[in-house]
């Protein structure tokens, strides 16, 4: 009878190191490679540092094509302090913002949106986009 239930504690012992290391190996293959890179530009009104145990700076950028048009909303996280700074400076003005997007991640411990969207630089933008002036 011991031998049974040695057996068994043995293997769910075994079956939960097992879950913990497919789930750190997926979470890694996540976060190192992203589905895409791109940029978008738009107006960023709201950043917040959230998460818990991670966390990260979650921020909502507007992007309207047309004055007076409903503004299509963009979820992004970032983890870097003196980026989430300068947005922060930015709220309210015109920002292009440069990321990378990785799918796939299973928790919700690396940033709240359901695609992570990783902010690593931005730009303030005139107003009008005929006048460039980026940083």
């Amino acid at each position: 009878m011991k031998r049974a239930k040695r057996w068994i504690l043995r293997t769910l012992a075994l079956l939960l190191v097992a879950v913990i290391v497919v789930l750190a190996v997926w979470t890694w293959i996540a976060l190192s490679f992203s589905y895409s890179t791109g940029e978008r530009a738009g107006y960023v009104q709201k950043i917040s540092k959230k998460g818990w145990i991670f966390k990260t700076w979650e921020g909502e950028l507007a992007m309207a094509n047309l004055p007076g048009a409903m503004p299509e909303v963009f979820y992004f996280s970032s983890r870097d302090d003196a980026v989430a700074k300068q947005l922060q400076e930015s709220l309210g003005r015109r920002v292009r913002i440069r990321y990378d997007e990785h799918v796939g991640i299973p928790l919700n411990w690396f940033g709240d949106t359901r695609i992570s969207s990783w902010v690593w630089n931005w730009w303030t933008t005139p107003s009008h986009p005929g006048n460039r002036t980026d940083r």
